[in-house]
């Protein structure tokens, strides 16, 4: 048995099929954790949302960004942003109410062993367990009976600082902007929306979240396992494996075996596929 994180699809269905073929991937024996962003921007999200949710058991995946504005369109709570989303066919098929209702029952992050999955991190002051909890307040909305209206106040970038005292709306943003939006932040735990590129790019005062002094997740026994960042790109350390190698944009998508930290890719681009 083997466990396989994988990074941002994004729609690109056929090369996770690639993918999955270069590891062997058996659904009987083995294990998948999908760092988020199933679907937008690539050209089979159906395909994709289908796939995984057809993987019972056999597949673990946490909320990305992309994956919370896809049930957030569903729900009216934002109007569809451009058009390189790849969301009609999603929201237009005969089983969509059975993807949606799938998809926000999935948690926004996963804990497991030394693991901490989330799509892109942790606040400074945040533990992996106290994350854990934390997740837990907003997967209970979104599973419950007002998703819809509770979706409706998520967009936003503020606060962008957690506080033990924060309550309601403010609360949750906070907890879904940090888990599934931030790159680099301040000392203090204060959040950048703004900047996405590499790590030199980083605005005045702030830096990789991964990287601030005193982190509480980094406690010499917890990984955190994350997708997001793609010009960030395959990133391991001991303490962090980041995995959004950049598929959508021609780059490559990974999986790495927990088991023995054997990374897998295939190169993606408009000729398919091609195992490294």
């Amino acid at each position: 048995m083997a466990t396989y994180a994988i990074g941002d699809i994004q729609g690109c269905f056929d090369a996770l099929q690639c993918l999955l073929d270069r590891c062997r991937f058996d659904p009987a024996q083995d294990r998948l954790w999908f760092v988020g962003d199933l679907v937008n921007r690539g050209p089979q999200s159906l395909e994709t949302l289908r796939f995984v949710r057809g993987l019972g058991d056999a597949a673990v995946t946490v909320l990305g960004n992309h994956d919370l504005y896809l049930l957030m369109v569903a729900a009216d709570a934002v109007p569809k942003r451009g058009r390189d989303d790849t969301l009609d066919e999603i929201l237009a098929a005969p089983d969509r109410g059975e993807l949606l209702d799938w998809l926000r029952r999935q948690p926004l992050c996963h804990r497991e062993g030394p693991y901490c999955v989330v799509h892109a991190g942790l606040l400074p002051g945040w533990s992996a367990d106290q994350a854990r909890a934390l997740a837990r307040e907003v997967e209970l909305e979104l599973a419950g009976p007002d998703w819809r209206r509770f979706l409706q106040t998520l967009w936003g970038d503020e606060p962008a600082a957690w506080r033990d005292d924060l309550a309601g709306t403010e609360r949750h943003r906070v907890i879904v902007n940090a888990m599934t939006r931030m790159r680099f932040c301040s000392p203090e735990g204060e959040m950048e929306f703004r900047a996405k590129g590499e790590l030199s790019d980083a605005p005045s005062g702030f830096l990789p979240w991964f990287d601030v002094p005193g982190r509480r997740s980094h406690d010499g026994r917890t990984v955190l396992v994350t997708g997001h960042w793609s010009a960030l790109g395959l990133f391991l350390r001991t303490d962090l494996l980041a995995l959004d190698s950049g598929c959508l944009w021609g780059g490559a998508l990974t999986a790495l075996r927990l088991e023995d930290r054997q990374v897998f890719q295939v190169e993606c681009g408009q000729d398919g596929c091609v195992a490294r």
